[in-house]
């Protein structure tokens, strides 16, 4: 089975790739499924409803989030109706939507999705450790694969969470930083696991934002207002196979496109197959 998993989608121009990119990256990877990070799709904080629509259209299949979920008024009902949308498990009971979500690829398998939050320097909620094993626990007897974001700033709690996980899950992939890490790596006990996806939107940019506001904001301390970059644009994601009758990780791979790459990528022979 082939996941692929498509880094935080920043703005239009993140969205744009996702439109050019995603037919040519399923056919290329062979993907069963695609999961994206969709909580900064709406001009770069939030989701709505119209978005989120038309990300399912044009063939992502799970959307996950993090602590910038809310920042559309309008999320709060729309999360409530669209169980293909999840907000971090880790938010307190009582809060609308839901932390994870069983999918069906294309052939009728099923893949277990679950998202988290991590704790150090974010907004101070649950346990993400011991709210993801209950998560696990409810979706076990559905599903072999099990893919974990964990959405999160310090790169300790997630690379804790891979090794706290290694076995459980087959794979945690940590989205929020917005810069992608090169550790990609399978544990031991068959957990695929990277630091950060990366960024799908404006890379000529400071973690997709104008940089003039952001470098201001640094030099004087005074507060500005953050706009959307364009420039640039590049998709990062990670492709996962996993056994789907072990749920164990049989290969990651990083990847990096511009949306000249993507062009090209539609014109090459398809990747087949799983690498051990």
């Amino acid at each position: 089975m082939n996941i692929l998993v498509i880094g935080d989608i920043v703005g239009r121009p993140g969205r744009d790739l996702v439109h050019k990119g995603l037919p040519a990256l399923v056919e290329h990877y062979d993907i069963d499924l695609t999961i994206a990070n969709v909580e900064n799709s709406a001009a770069g904080f939030g989701i709505t409803r119209d978005i989120g629509e038309t990300l399912l259209e044009w063939g992502v299949e799970v959307m996950t989030s993090g602590n910038h979920i809310w920042d559309k008024k309008e999320a709060l009902d729309y999360i409530a109706t669209e169980p293909r949308l999840l907000r971090p498990a880790n938010y307190p009971a009582g809060v609308p939507g839901r932390g994870s979500y069983v999918a069906q690829t294309r052939d009728g398998r099923s893949v277990g999705v679950i998202n988290v939050m991590g704790r150090v320097f974010m907004t101070p909620i649950d346990d993400p450790f011991a709210v993801v094993l209950r998560e696990i626990e409810a979706i076990r007897h559905r599903v072999k694969v099990i893919f974990v974001d964990m959405h999160a700033e310090a790169t300790s709690e997630k690379v804790s969470m891979g090794w706290y996980l290694d076995g459980k899950v087959s794979a945690v992939v940590g989205t929020h930083t917005h810069l992608q890490t090169a550790d990609e790596r399978i544990l031991p006990n068959g957990t695929a696991y990277l630091t950060d996806a990366g960024m799908t939107g404006p890379h000529d940019s400071i973690i997709g934002m104008e940089r003039e506001p952001s470098l201001a904001r640094f030099l004087t301390g005074l507060p500005s207002k953050f706009e959307p970059a364009t420039g640039n644009p590049r998709l990062n994601g990670v492709v996962l196979e996993a056994d789907d009758k072990t749920g164990r990780a049989t290969k990651i791979t990083r990847i990096s496109y511009s949306a000249q790459e993507l062009d090209g990528l539609a014109l090459r022979p398809a990747v087949r197959g799983t690498t051990v």
